[in-house]
């Protein structure tokens, strides 16, 4: 788990996900750990999105919408952050797991 500013954050998850194979992904989280984005990379091209927090949505997008829906997530669910922490996971059931919050 990394923290990453969150000027650079769109960019650093993009490259990220460029070199994930599916199912992997990344979980993005607040630096109290109550609100997150999860992107998982999809067999079949293209990403399933989970928003928790102001927002509860599940979602998939295609590999090009996803600068632009990511950057409307991340000003809705870390509008004050100045880093957003970055969780890296080979497999979606690790999204599941408890965590502690701040």
């Amino acid at each position: 788990m990394a923290l990453i500013s969150i000027d650079s954050l769109r960019r650093q998850v993009m490259n990220i996900l460029d070199k994930t194979d599916p199912p992997g992904g990344l979980e993005l989280l607040s630096y109290k750990r109550d609100r997150s984005i999860a992107l998982i990379s999809r067999h079949e091209g293209g990403y399933r999105v989970i928003e928790r927090g102001f927002t509860e949505q599940d979602c998939c997008i295609e590999s090009a919408d996803l600068a632009r829906t990511l950057k409307i997530m991340i000003k809705r669910e870390f509008p004050r952050s100045r880093k957003v922490r970055v969780f890296k996971f080979s497999n979606p059931e690790e999204l599941q797991r408890l965590r502690q919050r701040i």
